[in-house]
């Protein structure tokens, strides 16, 4: 029946890639498959010799015999995995929903418009470095998504043609993923390795944040001398009144998010009670800074109690529930094919054939392909170094930064090519030798320091 796991997983995959083709969002085929993939397993519990699961002797998980395992001892092995996986899961997601909610707190009171106000010039080739820098810098302290998101938007408002800013998203793009890939809050997937206790903060900030630059610098320093940004650009538009707290609301942001690292290392609490520590903390100084009773609750004309008009319900109700979804139906998918031990023994197999930084270098070119969240997962299960190895990292950054060759391989390039209607191969064309490069010089200077 692992067969069938396998099948499930592929079938339900290619209907993800396809989720343009097919008219059906990609969270339905990753739940879908989540669930058949369990269901497969609970059905033929008894055919199974092999388990993969967490030893609690030696709080490690390692591929376990359960040919001599009754059926009710089996089941039982059942829940406890999937228990398990299910509460490793739900820590990532409501981390993840805790950040969400922030970032829309913030937008709320327009504080990423005071980031514009940073942006004083004309010149394209300017242009290009501060809008890639502050992409690099944004998406290491909220996330990727977001970074690219509010960049693009600036962009709209001081780029007229949309030519310009086709050139200019590829690198915020490129930008994003890198200053995403070497903190645990600026991509999901780095955010995955350091919830699952494979990186700490500190060393993932020292081995990743020069092969990150290196990453962005050098298509920046190719960019430079491309006949797409020489000259000027129009100059900015006004945006009438802006909201008075914006840039204290979006200092406060950022600076609760970066608390909770922080909080972790003190602590040693897992990161989700930090961030809703820090969610708490913002909603409170939201609805004071709105001159609001402190109540989740605000009963409209109609007087029904159920109307949320607040900051605080604003921000919970524009979280992106179909992206939570999604990731529970991959993680969990994934969960599934790793306590068959399918996923450690593809591992040590790719390990015995070819040596692990040239697997893990593929690994980050797939990701172009391949949705990074999934790949990550199961790396998890393929490799048993210890927390903090080398090789934890050198996943973090090629999961992290693969994706920007493809507009597709990541969630800042497909957001990119819905915003400003880039398509597949002008990304192709134009963009993706210089991620290329900067993949592979980020490579290089991670090997070079580690």
């Amino acid at each position: 029946m692992e067969v069938a796991v396998v099948l499930i997983f592929i079938l339900g995959y290619v209907a993800i890639t396809m989720e343009h083709s097919l008219k059906i969002d990609k969270l339905i085929p990753a739940l879908l498959m989540m669930a058949l993939c369990w269901t497969v397993i609970a059905l033929d519990i008894d055919s199974f010799t092999n388990w993969f699961a967490l030893n609690h002797e030696t709080g490690k998980p390692e591929l376990m015999s359960i040919a001599n395992l009754g059926h009710g001892q089996r089941m039982g092995l059942l829940e406890n995995t999937l228990l398990h996986h299910f509460g490793k899961t739900a820590e990532i997601l409501i981390f993840l929903m805790g950040a969400m909610a922030i970032v829309e707190m913030i937008d709320h009171f327009e504080g990423f418009g005071a980031i514009k106000k940073l942006i004083k010039t004309n010149s394209k080739r300017s242009l290009l470095w501060i809008i890639s820098i502050l992409a690099f810098v944004l998406s290491a302290i909220i996330d990727n998504l977001t970074a690219t998101i509010v960049l693009i938007t600036i962009l709209r408002k001081i780029v007229p043609d949309q030519t310009d800013r086709m050139w200019y998203s590829g690198f915020i793009v490129i930008a994003a993923n890198a200053g995403g890939a070497w903190t645990p809050i600026g991509d999901v997937t780095t955010t995955m390795l350091w919830m699952a206790g494979k990186v700490s903060t500190v060393k993932l900030a020292t081995l990743l944040s020069l092969p990150s630059l290196v990453n962005i610098l050098i298509p920046l320093g190719v960019g430079t001398f491309l006949p797409a940004f020489k000259g000027q650009v129009g100059s900015a538009k006004s945006d009438g009144t802006q909201n008075r707290y914006g840039a204290f609301m979006l200092i406060t942001g950022l600076v609760l998010i970066i608390f909770v690292p922080v909080f972790k290392t003190i602590t040693h609490l897992p990161p989700y009670i930090g961030m809703m520590l820090s969610l708490s903390l913002f909603a409170i100084t939201a609805e004071i800074v709105s001159n609001r009773n402190i109540s989740f609750t605000d009963p409209g004309q109609n007087n029904n109690p159920h109307d949320h008009k607040g900051p605080t319900m604003k921000a919970l109700s524009r979280i992106e529930m179909p992206s939570v979804l999604f990731f529970l139906g991959i993680l969990m998918t994934v969960a599934a094919m790793e306590s068959l031990g399918l996923i450690f023994n593809f591992g040590q197999d790719v390990n015995a054939v070819i040596p692990e930084n040239v697997f893990v270098s593929l690994l980050g070119v797939s990701s172009a392909i391949i949705d990074n969240v999934p790949l990550v997962a199961a790396s998890i299960g393929m490799f048993t170094d210890a927390p903090d190895a080398n090789v934890w990292h050198f996943i973090a950054y090629a999961a992290g930064t693969g994706g920007s060759m493809l507009i597709i391989g990541s969630a800042a390039g497909v957001v990119a090519m819905g915003m400003e209607k880039i398509t597949f191969f002008w990304y192709l064309k134009n963009i993706t030798l210089l991620a290329l490069l900067g993949y592979i010089g980020g490579i290089g200077a991670f090997l070079l320091i580690a």
